[in-house]
């Protein structure tokens, strides 16, 4: 399989081979989609009938890249005679201008051809290959070509035009050229596509061309982008060029979902170019010193589309916030449930976290006292509907048995919940860092209500609520014997053994007893768990690790920043370090773009970190991890109206200078210097 190029806007992709060729794959998202859909599933350039050689591949920016070509195979004696340039971008439709050059002497005669295929199909039948329903039409008009989709009132087109003429055909479109010596030729190919139809029980889509915003607009919007983002300067190298290439995929997962004009982040590049609760707000908490811009349209977005009545189907409850909201044809025929989808149990107290956590930066309590009603309602829901055992945990139990998802916190895999022999517990399943995410939300909802909401019995009941919550965890999910917590509770009360990386997430949330505290940060940081490139999401010697299993064994970027934020929480600066400079270290084995995870195998066993076979790159919460690491070397906190600066960070790091860190305060510039001194520990948690 030849290498693929691919470019983005949002959640508009186009995925090719290194020819800029796009052909069906089976197993890879091949073609231009747009929400959800497939407009293009073959874009074939051929030269008198034969398909063209690349010599090289320019990766311009995220929505640009240019592919350079020569028909036949180029050799050391023969010179080729035609080169071709294909220069494509995508800003919501797809351009691409064709370049013809005639190095020889003489006239050249060429019959250049485009062959164009749409299949429209849903992102969920790229894998599972489905007969469609509806029909689909081709037809050749003046100048330009309609491929048109249709079932019932789900409707998808594609409009293919060239700024020379061509001759259109059902198939494509095609040129007669003569170029004179040393001349060229070119045109400008323009796709525009165009959706309308119903979009199941929740989602009504309207007429909408998706109009190119052009290369001089997109160049444009991202330079503004870059230049509101505070300014890093480093000796740390691949720290400097993974905050840079991150802050420029964020740029690029930026999208505007139906219902809202506002810009929010996509979870990632191929799968996931759609809102997600979890990956959104995760995404959110970890930017917030640089992007905050993200996080108020994401909180009112997902405030907009919180759940208000029960609906098995959705798996939607009052109060509850989405997991996924999708608008192809699969969810529109309610063939998948995405419309919104409700499955996961943590994006709920999540959403209380990023609100409290977004006013401590911005001092927006307008947004707080705007949300009042949703973030009541998220609250009520933990206690409501998440306690499905009636014990005061978080516990999750899909409704949907035809499609939901049977594990719905991040390790989102059917095997991701484990007992450290390898069997799987049954459901319902309260895993561990539910509960830590349940006591940070009824923690911070506490100071929203005394602050904002002018309601102090309610903060009180919740700060009640959460001191019980924390001393029944503490008892419950701590393993005596192995001194860490358990990954789960299983339905008898039982311990789910398995040692992983979801403790870390407990130090983040404040929910780990004051006494316990080392013995996580020493099993996080032991060779069990930490590969050398980072904490693996299940410990080495568990009965179903695998360093290449993508919830049990793996390296997560986004996870070790959560890890390392709440090792730096409980005073363990020095831990928290290692880990960031473990993942640093890593991302320049991935060009600055650290993906969604990596294999973990231990550094000593493969000197660099192994790439995961179908990691999702660019992702959103992994460009959000060096941000979120940035902000815990230097140890960047909210303070009321002032942000407070402590570093502390690994000697080999140097100096790490930040300027015009936006919050509350207006703009402030922090600085620190890497020191060969193990930091210190404190008793509790900040």
């Amino acid at each position: 399989m030849k290498p693929l190029v691919s470019i983005l806007d949002g959640n508009t992709f186009v995925v090719s081979d290194n020819r800029g060729d796009i052909d069906p794959s089976p197993s890879f998202p091949t073609g231009l989609f747009s929400f959800d859909t497939r407009f293009l599933s073959k874009w074939e350039l051929t030269v008198n009938g034969e398909r063209l050689n690349a010599l090289s591949v320019d990766d311009l920016q995220y929505f640009e890249a240019q592919f350079f070509l020569v028909p036949g195979e180029p050799t050391h004696y023969v010179d080729a005679k035609l080169s071709i340039i294909r220069h494509r971008t995508v800003g919501g439709s797809f351009d691409e201008t064709l370049t013809i050059l005639n190095h020889e002497d003489k006239q050249v005669e060429l019959a250049v051809r485009m062959n164009v295929e749409s299949d429209f199909a849903d992102l969920f039948e790229i894998k599972d290959v489905r007969e469609k329903r509806g029909s689909t039409v081709a037809v050749a008009e003046e100048g330009r070509l309609r491929l048109f989709y249709q079932r019932e009132t789900f409707q998808r087109e594609a409009i293919i035009s060239s700024s020379e003429p061509a001759d259109y055909d059902e198939q494509g479109l095609s040129w007669t050229l003569r170029i004179g010596p040393h001349q060229q030729w070119k045109t400008r190919l323009h796709v525009e596509t165009l959706v309308e139809g119903a979009g199941g029980q929740d989602l009504r889509l309207s007429i909408q061309p998706h109009h190119s915003r052009g290369q001089g607009q997109m160049r444009q919007d991202l330079d503004a982008w870059l230049a509101r983002a505070p300014k890093l300067t480093c000796d740390c190298e691949p720290l400097t060029e993974t905050y840079r290439r991150s802050l420029t995929d964020l740029a690029a997962l930026r999208y505007t979902p139906l219902a809202t004009r506002e810009l929010l982040p996509t979870a990632g590049l191929p799968w996931f170019m759609t809102l997600f609760g979890r990956d959104s707000i995760i995404t959110c908490l970890q930017t917030l010193p640089f992007t905050p811009e993200l996080a108020g349209p994401t909180l009112r977005y997902l405030a907009l589309t919180q759940g208000v009545s029960l609906d098995d189907f959705r798996e939607r409850e009052p109060g509850k916030i989405l997991h996924e909201i999708r608008y192809g044809e699969s969810t529109a025929f309610e063939e998948q449930p995405h419309s919104p989808y409700y499955g996961s149990a943590d994006a709920t107290p999540l959403f209380v976290i990023l609100l409290d956590e977004y006013e401590r930066w911005t001092g927006d309590v307008a947004l707080v006292a705007e949300l009042e009603h949703e973030t009541r309602a998220a609250l009520n829901w933990i206690d409501d509907y998440a306690d499905l055992m009636g014990n005061g945990y978080i516990w999750y139990q899909r409704r949907n048995l035809r499609n939901g998802l049977e594990n719905q916190c991040w390790k989102d895999s059917w095997d991701g919940i484990s007992y450290s022999d390898g069997r799987l517990p049954d459901f319902p399943r309260a895993t561990c860092e539910l509960q830590g995410y349940a006591y940070d939300a009824k923690m911070r909802g506490a100071r929203l209500a005394r602050l904002v909401w002018q309601d102090p019995l309610y903060a009180d009941r919740l700060e009640r609520e959460a001191a019980d919550l924390k001393a029944r965890f503490n008892r419950d999910f701590w393993v005596a014997d192995g001194e860490y917590y358990a990954l789960a509770l299983d339905t008898e009360g039982g311990q789910v053994d398995a040692l992983s990386s979801n403790i870390g997430h407990l130090l983040w949330s404040g929910i780990v007893d004051e006494s316990r505290a080392a013995k996580v940060a020493e099993h996080l940081l032991g060779p069990r768990l930490f590969s050398g490139w980072g904490v693996r999401t299940l410990a080495e010697g568990e009965g179903r690790y695998n360093p290449v299993g993508y919830h049990v064994g793996t390296v997560w970027p986004f996870d070790n920043s959560l890890i390392a934020w709440g090792l730096r929480r409980y005073g363990f600066r020095s831990e928290a370090g290692r880990i960031a400079e473990a993942i640093i270290d890593a991302g320049k084995y991935f060009r600055g773009r650290l993906p969604e995870a990596f294999a973990g195998y231990d550094r000593a066993l493969t000197k660099y970190p192994v790439q995961y076979p179908t990691a999702c790159s660019p992702q959103a919460w992994s460009t959000g991890t060096p941000m979120l690491m940035i902000r815990t070397l230097l140890g960047l906190e909210p303070h009321q109206e002032h942000l407070v600066v402590e570093p502390a960070m690994p000697e080999s790091m140097g100096r790490i200078e930040v300027l015009d860190i936006p919050g509350r305060w207006g703009y402030i510039d922090a600085f620190g210097r890497g020191r060969s001194e193990h930091g210190h520990r404190r008793a509790g948690p900040d």
